[in-house]
């Protein structure tokens, strides 16, 4: 593959740690790429406000597909500049098909700017750490959603989503980043891909032209569209199985080690 002209990565379980940090060598790595002219695009199931632990440690550099393709977020100045929400029909349909038909389901959505929760959703640990008061359902569907969630309280991530295929693949678009029971709904047809081949458009790029790297579910619509794609070595088993290409895992730096075979720079030293 020639040099890429977009370099597309997930964050958690991808370039972030287990630990949660970024490493010296990945944000060397990024730095590479702009350098180079190439765009940096870190697409994740984040939030905005979960982004700027990232957005410094990285120094602001590149744009960021957020909450699985709904949210384009400016790193340099941290201002959301695109959305594709959940209608609201769509929205209440998905809750009230999977409220029905998977007891004890508890929902939430993401609105960019901030989480509302209905009761019986588990607040993860960053949402416990300012946490609100839960609404009622209606009230949580009463506008659009960059990300509906449904956790479960017995089955695990993998189950659920297939469920939710069944259930409400023809309204909204379930997928998930983890196994924790939790799954995360996008509106019909918007995925880290769908988005990422907008912006790609308006920079002039092909897909040919465009290399990814993924770990979870929520990563193949990205990674199946990319000219390049790479999994971590800890993916998911459906990633692995789906992708050609491996590089090391995330707390082994595969995709900074990666970055740098496809952007050598003279006499550059690699810090750890």
């Amino acid at each position: 593959m020639t040099r890429p002209r977009v370099v597309a990565t997930d964050l958690d379980g991808t370039v972030v740690r287990s630990d949660h940090t970024v490493s010296e060598r990945t944000v060397a790595a990024f730095a590479r790429v702009e350098r180079a002219g190439a765009v940096l695009v870190l697409v994740t199931g984040r939030p905005p406000r979960w982004m700027r632990p990232v957005a410094d440690a990285v120094a602001h550099r590149g744009l960021a597909i957020c909450a699985n393709g709904a949210i384009v977020y400016d790193l340099h100045t941290e201002q959301v500049v695109d959305t594709h929400l959940i209608p609201v029909d769509a929205l209440r349909t998905a809750v009230e098909v999977l409220g029905e038909a998977l007891p004890g389901l508890g929902f939430a959505v993401e609105n960019g700017d901030g989480l509302a929760y209905a009761d019986g959703f588990p607040l993860s640990y960053w949402d416990s750490r300012t946490p609100r008061t839960p609404v009622p359902i209606d009230e949580l569907v009463a506008r659009p959603a960059a990300k509906l969630l449904a956790r479960h309280p017995e089955l695990a991530a993998d189950a659920l989503l297939a469920e939710a295929v069944k259930l409400v693949g023809g309204v909204v678009l379930p997928t998930h980043s983890n196994g924790d029971r939790l799954i995360e709904i996008s509106a019909l047809g918007v995925s880290k891909a769908s988005t990422l081949a907008e912006l790609c458009t308006r920079h002039g790029v092909d897909a040919a032209d465009v290399v990814a790297f993924g770990d979870m579910p929520n990563d193949l619509p990205m990674l199946n569209w990319a000219g390049r794609a790479y999994a971590v070595a800890n993916a998911h088993p459906e990633v692995l199985a789906a992708v050609d290409h491996k590089v090391a895992a995330n707390d082994e730096d595969g995709v900074a080690r990666m970055i740098e075979e496809l952007f050598p720079e003279d006499q550059a030293r690699v810090t750890g």
